[in-house]
């Protein structure tokens, strides 16, 4: 809600703080995500079935359907703004967006930035390979190949220190550039979550096809400004009942289950704690 101000501290002071000026940040002076009767939530733009901003400038996909519950949950309105893997947590830190649902696994250096509620989702890192690639059936596959990596994205890397590969990390600023660069053999395969993968195959139509390999499992989270426990406790309450009314089921159903994804067993995620 927003705080009214006495006359004497002047209009422009008034503009700033409730966000009206150019540039202001509408989440910019909360304390708690419960604070406002409309929030903003960064969603990824740019990822087919789980953020993505269509072409008259709305938003579609598995984690917008999910803040979009959320927020129902906590009584809000709610705004999005398009937020990239590279952006998310200067988005919280900046006050830019209240709660961040941008395919954001949790982790521990992020945590030092950011709180997190949930996650809301458990999956798996997996491997996008074109159709006709016989060699790359799990990650050890991997070793002297090229695997495209996206700016603000650790899941190559996390190939080469964590299960020690020796795979060629080739970086890219987006999605559409490692999905040009796989079709044109310049890149041998693409890993990330693999929902992400399944959402890129889904939209691009060419055969592209999952290894199913699954390593490093990958805890989505709800990614909100350190010390709102009483916001973090509010969303988990929500990703509770998200899951016990079955709409967590129906929403990874419809928006993944074309590219064969496991989703035989869904269960409430074992949440981080608010502290």
């Amino acid at each position: 809600m927003k705080r009214i101000f006495p006359v004497a501290l002047g209009l422009t002071a008034l503009l700033a703080v409730t966000g009206l000026l150019a540039g202001g940040c509408a989440a910019g002076g909360r304390k708690s995500v419960l604070d406002a009767d409309t929030i903003v939530i960064g969603v990824r733009p740019d990822l087919p079935s789980v953020g993505f901003r269509r072409a008259d400038g709305t938003f579609e996909g598995f984690d917008v359907d999910v803040a979009r519950y959320i927020a129902r949950k906590l009584g809000k309105g709610v705004r999005f703004k398009p937020v990239l893997a590279a952006e998310r947590e200067q988005a919280i830190t900046s006050g830019k967006a209240d709660l961040v649902l941008a395919t954001y696994t949790i982790s521990m250096d992020r945590k030092q930035k950011v709180l997190f509620a949930g996650p809301y989702h458990i999956s798996y890192q997996d491997i996008l390979v074109r159709p006709d690639e016989g060699g790359i059936r799990n990650v050890r596959d991997l070793k002297g190949r090229r695997i495209c990596e996206v700016k603000g994205s650790n899941a190559a890397q996390r190939v080469v220190t964590e299960r020690k590969v020796a795979a060629q990390v080739v970086p890219f600023p987006d999605y559409a550039g490692c999905l040009a660069a796989l079709k044109q053999d310049r890149v041998d395969a693409i890993t990330t979550n693999d929902v992400i993968l399944a959402g890129l195959a889904i939209r691009d139509g060419s055969g592209l096809r999952l290894a199913h390999a699954q390593f490093n499992e990958q805890r989505t989270g709800v990614g909100m400004r350190k010390g709102d426990v009483e916001g973090c406790e509010e969303v988990n309450r929500a990703i509770t009942e998200m899951y016990q009314d079955g709409t967590a089921s129906r929403l990874l159903h419809d928006w993944f289950g074309k590219a064969g994804l496991n989703l035989s067993t869904l269960a409430v995620p074992q949440f981080e704690g608010c502290s």
